[in-house]
């Protein structure tokens, strides 16, 4: 990847005054695990009826990053505080799902990766185990438990791209290719059911859980059946990345350079990306999440292809990048959030507001750019 002086100017000074404003953020939010803000200061999800919400790990992820990048104590304290809170989370079977990755890599993976730590390391292999606990050998993991009336047993989703490498990572932490060939089935049978030929992607599959069959496709969180969910694209697009850069298998490549192809040529002039590629035209919904994760990916594939691809890879998230710290970003720092325009859903009632991990991935970006970053993935 080659990126030229005055893009690393301005990602390494955008870095620095993100580093400025989190430092206050920081010592206000100490205590929580934040989702978003209420009137620019953050909500806490660390309570007893919330910590086994899925973002919990992107607070301490946040915090790590800022860590590797500052040295200052602050970061560290406020990720291993938020780490040991999630344990209420680790022991709670009816907590967990597909989203463990989620939870224990930018955690308890991060703290062993940088520290040593051997309880972080017990925390992310008791996570794996549950994790891969939830494999049907039909070929997929399962998404959620049925927490009221709805069968989920043959549910799967886009999102579980991301949540792999904890898989990955206990195998080669453990020496056991269970945890591998779990990770590596549930990629197959994604890119098998969820990938389309035009390289959007599905946000839920339901697979019959006897015989792992695709039996439909379901809307989930984009505008609806056969839509483009833009922050499903990311998933698919930095998870298949990274299910590649864990296995080496080209298939996995050449699935990510897809997705990623179909989303670089449904960007906006403006860089700024919908809640849904396929939202209607009255509707401008922005996901600025979606944007941050997919330039994470395609930085990652940047530093996979060479030439002219790997520098359309690059320019791409750079735009985007610039779009969210132009008009998606607030740099006042009495306000506890970095991205302002972030949407979880599009049929939700509320949009555009902040959401912990569109700040987690768009520092990601940053660092990776500047090659400051601490892989966790």
């Amino acid at each position: 990847m080659n990126i030229n002086s005055e893009n690393l100017n301005w990602a390494k000074e955008t870095l620095t005054r993100v580093e400025k404003k989190m430092e206050k953020v920081s010592a206000r939010s100490a205590q929580k695990i934040p989702y978003t803000t209420v009137n620019g200061v953050h909500d806490d999800k660390s309570g007893e009826k919330e910590i086994g919400w899925w973002t919990n790990g992107f607070w301490g992820g946040l915090m790590w990053q800022l860590y590797k990048l500052t040295g200052k104590e602050l970061y560290r304290q406020n990720a291993e505080l938020t780490e040991k809170k999630l344990d209420a989370d680790l022991m709670d079977y009816d907590k967990l799902d597909h989203d463990n990755g989620f939870k224990w890599l930018p955690t308890s993976v991060a703290n062993y990766r940088l520290t040593g730590n051997r309880e972080s390391r017990n925390r992310a292999l008791l996570a794996a185990g549950n994790l891969s606990g939830r494999f049907n050998p039909v070929g997929f993991i399962r998404a959620w438990n049925n927490w009221d009336d709805m069968d989920r047993t043959g549910m799967a989703i886009i999102d579980c791209m991301m949540n792999l490498p904890l898989l990955y990572w206990a195998s080669e932490e453990l020496r056991d290719p269970r945890f591998y060939h779990v990770a590596v089935c549930h990629a197959n049978t994604a890119k098998r059911y969820f990938v389309r030929g035009d390289g959007s992607v599905n946000h839920i599959v339901q697979i019959d859980p006897q015989n792992g069959e695709m039996i439909c496709s379901i809307g989930g969180q984009g505008y609806g059946v056969g839509s483009s969910w833009t922050r499903g694209q990311s998933w698919g697009l930095y998870g298949f990345t990274l299910s590649y850069l864990h296995t080496k298998d080209v298939s996995y490549l050449e699935t990510a350079e897809r997705i990623a192809n179909y989303f670089i040529a449904n960007i906006p002039e403006n860089g700024l990306i919908p809640v849904d590629f396929r939202q209607p035209a009255d509707v401008d919904y922005i996901d600025s999440t979606a944007a941050a994760i997919a330039s994470c990916g395609l930085i990652e594939l940047a530093k996979l292809t060479e030439g002219r691809q790997s520098g359309i890879y690059l320019n791409a998230a750079l735009k985007m990048l610039k779009a969210i710290e132009r008009d998606s970003f607030s740099w006042n720092e009495d306000e506890d959030m970095l991205l302002t325009r972030c949407t979880a859903a599009y049929h939700d009632k509320n949009h555009e507001f902040s959401i912990i991990y569109g700040d987690y991935y768009f520092v990601e970006a940053l660092m990776k750019l500047t090659g400051d970053e601490l892989f966790i993935w």
